[in-house]
């Protein structure tokens, strides 16, 4: 089988078939890191370029370690320290890296569609590792890989997505894929953070009060608040966003059953999450790293064609 798309640029373009093609082969390679030698030669004619003009520890670390151990030639790029700082253009920068016979851009941008402009002007295969506020692909793959691990099935899941859904590309993605594949979605956070019309345009529910999203749940994944991207106040503090918001291990107990935590991290611990809960028995935070290097693995093997 193949997928239906040449690049990687959102969850949005993915069939559910292409979803769940990734999601099986990504079960095959997470045998493969199980193994004393976890190195396959899959890829050992590709070279691929990490692309990051956006700052990234988890993300870049696991695209790294996904292409070492597919054995592919690993270029990395980081914005700072290249003629990009410069001020030499983006196509510029590419056609430069293109020259030297790159087979694929594994790109993170602080400008939404800055991988949708490349796919349209350059022949190699496009991975988005992050694009603005618009969607960050790989990450919603390994959360659902995550939960599919964990629970067994998406379809019919109750996932809670909570916290800063308006700056947020891994929420995006997130619905997207969830929906296509049959899970329930609520989004919860403050009113400042959930985007107006969010409810008919992507086909989920929205919940202002954080107990009554997480006793609805299976799942609660809870996001980030991305102070970096807001160029105005949208809550009165950290502190009362805590409060609100929240989640530690006494609201976890009261609700009377199990749910999964996870988070995308980096974790602002005390804000979103306590560290009872974060490191806590609920959670599959470290799981989702783990997951990160198998689920890469897979989209670059099969966007490479092999």
């Amino acid at each position: 089988m193949k997928l239906s798309t040449k690049h990687l640029l959102g969850i949005k373009d993915l069939t559910r078939d292409d979803i769940q093609l990734i999601l099986t082969t990504a079960e095959q390679f997470k045998e493969v890191l199980q193994r004393p030698v976890k190195k396959v030669p899959s890829l050992r004619d590709i070279t691929i370029v990490n692309l990051f003009y956006e700052n990234s520890t988890r993300t870049r670390m696991s695209f790294e370690l996904a292409e070492r151990r597919l054995s592919a030639d690993v270029l990395n790029f980081a914005a700072t320290t290249s003629s990009a700082a410069k001020g030499e253009t983006l196509l510029d920068t590419v056609n430069n890296i293109l020259s030297m016979k790159v087979d694929m851009v594994v790109m993170r941008h602080s400008a939404s569609g800055a991988p949708h402009f490349l796919a349209k002007h350059i022949p190699a295969a496009i991975v988005n590792a992050g694009d603005g506020i618009n969607e960050h692909p790989t990450q919603a793959l390994l959360d659902a890989f995550s939960m599919k691990e964990k629970l067994g099935k998406l379809e019919g899941l109750k996932v809670a997505i909570i916290g800063d859904i308006m700056h947020s590309r891994v929420a995006l993605s997130n619905m997207y894929l969830l929906r296509k594949m049959g899970a329930e979605v609520t989004i919860a956070g403050p009113p400042t953070l959930i985007p107006k019309y969010i409810e008919e345009a992507l086909d989920v529910r929205v919940e202002y009060n954080l107990k009554k999203a997480l006793q609805w749940c299976d799942v609660a994944n809870v996001l980030r608040i991305q102070l970096e991207r807001q160029n105005q106040p949208l809550f009165s503090s950290l502190r009362e966003y805590n409060l609100a918001y929240g989640i530690n291990r006494r609201l976890l107990e009261s609700l009377g059953k199990e749910i999964v935590i996870m988070h995308p991290g980096p974790i602002n611990r005390g804000v979103e999450l306590d560290s009872d809960v974060a490191d806590g028995p609920f959670s599959i935070v470290l799981n989702q790293v783990e997951n990160g290097v198998a689920v890469r693995m897979a989209v670059l093997y099969l966007l490479a064609g092999e």
